[in-house]
């Protein structure tokens, strides 16, 4: 049946010509534009609708002597065609997913949305407390936006210490431009506390957060539902972005639990453009069993921070490479991006001409090229178009394409004599798989072997990565002298990999496993432990980095309520909430909701664990820690050491 544009278009086009491309896209209504504006009540749209004869007539009625504006009627017709009530469905001409009653297509707002989605879940990580049956009530609290005043202003750091090959000593001064840096506390006010020392200075982060498997053995608390993990990852991924150079990029491990939600979550933060892959990770070959199906496998999915960013090739020692120049050895690969899905219409920046001197040939048969026409580079090429005609793009923008012209970018001649865009690649290099089981073969096993070796046989991590997969994502994420950030840091292997590669690193750790697992691995790295990747970077020992603590005021409360066993004990914390403990802790900062007269002590009234998470929310979770702008008060500087009253002065003034 061929199309019959309705008269209601006819006219709408006749008043909406006067905002200009507004709303058209070439002579077509922009129907979704027209339906957004509708649904927002734009007032100079509704002026110029109310204009029309048409709309009056139809889509205006009086009852009881007011006129309503059937606004849901008129935007149906304009998004399905409606043009007459004998037509067999509205949907004649489409067909597709809806939600009430519109194509999702046709909604410019769809994204992954969830419960508490605009809260923020800063789910204090302390110990788990399962004897009783009890859910630490805390880590599923969602703090609403407007409730949060200073909870993401910059904490103040306390205990800190150096490493270095002579040990441990304490310091007063941190160098941002130098320093490695392990901190202790909670990690998202732990990355709003850095956000000004290092927002764009991260060049690659890779995490491996709780997989909320509601059964892991992690000390975290792993039984999240689905929203408040997302809300959990949300609030994390979120500042994490900020951190990340133009050029960083980001891994995210994790098994098939939440894979496919964090996917769509991670395309909304960073933009589904600039997704990079889902690498799968063999770790198991023997394989769990789950309804008869051996599952394998656990994922990384790899986002860059913007779209343009180029990875780095993996190593490999036994490419023998076809060319030669100046620099060294190499080979090539097109630079086309052969993806249809990226094309001309989507990606315009990755659609220019290049130019290329015909008499150029050098020694490997290649020509030289330029992204500007000059008296010698004469040729213009553009990507080709794919088999059914559409218009591809180059996999570089122009900017980084001109910086590398004719030195690790060149033109080729082809069979039939015209030429093809090259990318040169070195350094013993081949692409990156989407598949790694060389690297992570057997993964849980390798890393938790290396731990044991190095606490003396002693099992004192679960499921600790090895070395070998973070030594592949940090070659293909980062070069040397970046920095590299990791912070769910748990036994401390991306931070060990990192320093044995020569990238300064950022770890983040809440547990108390900080101080007898993952700083003393890193001592062990810096004296020169021969595990892991050792042998493979031939790494002999060295660096340092330097350690500190969010200070606490509220999380000091916050796990001596988690620990405790009985309602007597919970009745001396929270008498000392009220009233502190002089020389070493101040009244805790209790939430202003609460009428405290009205609590029950009555152990035959109450129950245990009941009264635990009443205690829990009682807490004003905006005190967790100490913000820096009370550094100078009198009750702060009564805990905080002369040392690191300067290390603070250091951290946040050097330099501004």
């Amino acid at each position: 049946m061929s199309k019959i544009e309705p008269r209601l278009f006819d006219e709408l086009k006749k008043v909406l010509v006067s905002f200009g491309d507004k709303y058209f896209i070439g002579n077509e209504l922009n129907r979704s534009k027209v339906s957004d504006d509708l649904r927002a009540y734009d007032e100079a749209l509704l002026a110029k609708l109310f204009e029309i004869d048409f709309i009056k007539k139809n889509y205006i009625k009086e009852v009881a002597g007011q006129k309503l504006f059937q606004i849901d009627q008129l935007e149906e017709a304009i998004l399905y065609d409606d043009y007459w009530n004998t037509s067999y469905t509205k949907y004649e001409n489409r067909v597709g997913l809806t939600s009430n009653g519109k194509f999702i297509e046709d909604n410019q707002d769809v994204v992954l949305d969830f419960p508490f989605k605009d809260g923020v879940l800063t789910a204090s990580m302390t110990k788990e407390d399962n004897e009783n049956g009890y859910d630490d009530a805390f880590l599923n609290e969602v703090i609403e936006k407007d409730e949060i005043d200073r909870l993401f202003d910059k904490k103040i750091l306390s205990n800190t210490k150096r490493y270095d090959i002579d040990g441990e000593k304490d310091t007063d001064y941190f160098d941002v431009e130098k320093d490695n840096l392990i901190i202790k506390g909670n990690n998202l006010l732990a990355l709003h506390t850095i956000e000004n020392k290092y927002a764009g200075k991260v060049k690659l982060i890779y995490i491996d957060p709780p997989y909320n498997t509601g059964k892991d053995s992690f000390l975290y608390n792993d039984r999240f539902n689905h929203s408040t993990w997302l809300t959990f990852i949300k609030n994390r991924l979120e500042i994490a972005k900020e951190l990340l150079c133009d050029d960083g990029v980001i891994f995210v491990h994790l098994d098939k639990n939440e894979v496919h939600y964090l996917a769509i979550l991670m395309d909304e933060i960073f933009g589904r453009k600039n997704y990079v892959e889902t690498i799968t990770v063999v770790n198991n070959p023997r394989g769990r069993d789950y309804g008869g199906i051996a599952n394998v496998n656990e994922f990384i999915l790899v986002y860059k921070k913007n779209e343009e960013t180029e990875l780095n090739l993996i190593e490999d020692s036994a490419k023998k490479f076809k060319y030669k120049d100046s620099i060294g050895g190499f080979d090539v690969l097109e630079l086309r991006n052969r993806n249809s899905a990226f094309h001309k219409g989507n990606r315009p920046n990755l659609h220019y001409a290049v130019y290329i001197d015909p008499n150029s040939e050098d020694e490997n048969g290649f020509y030289s090229i330029s992204v500007e026409k000059d008296e010698k580079h004469i040729i213009e090429l553009l990507p080709r178009q794919s088999r059914n005609g559409v218009e591809l793009v180059w996999r570089w923008g122009k900017t980084l394409l001109a910086k590398n012209a004719n030195i690790n970018a060149v033109a080729k001649k082809n069979a039939d004599g015209t030429y093809s865009l090259m990318q040169k690649y070195r350094k013993n290099q081949t692409m990156a798989r989407s598949l790694w089981q060389g690297t992570a073969y057997n993964s849980f096993e390798r890393g938790t072997n290396h731990l044991k070796e190095l606490f003396d046989g002693e099992k004192v991590f679960s499921f600790p990565k090895p070395e070998s997969t973070l030594k592949t994502v940090i070659e293909i994420g980062s070069n040397e002298g970046d920095i590299v950030l990791d912070f769910f840091m748990g036994s401390g292997t991306t931070a060990s990999t990192a320093l044995k590669m020569n990238r300064r690193f950022i770890g983040i750790e809440q547990m108390d496993y900080i101080n007898n697992v993952s700083v003393p691995r890193l001592q062990k790295v810096i004296a020169g432990e021969q595990g892991g990747i050792s042998k493979d970077v031939n790494w002999q020992g060295g660096g340092s980095f330097v350690y500190a603590e969010l200070m606490q005021k509220n999380m000091g409360y916050l796990q001596d309520i988690i620990s405790s066993k009985t309602i007597g004990e919970l009745h001396e914390i929270y008498n000392r909430m009220l009233s502190g403990v002089k020389g070493s802790q101040e009244p805790a900062d209790i939430s202003f909701r609460a009428d405290l007269d009205k609590i029950e002590w009555d152990a035959t009234k109450v129950k245990f664990a009941d009264q635990k998470r009443l205690l829990i929310k009682l807490l004003d979770k905006n005190g967790l820690y100490y913000n820096y702008s009370e550094i100078d008060d009198r009750n702060v500087r009564e805990f905080l050491s002369d040392r690191d009253y300067q290390f603070n002065q250091s951290f946040y003034e050097a330099g501004e």
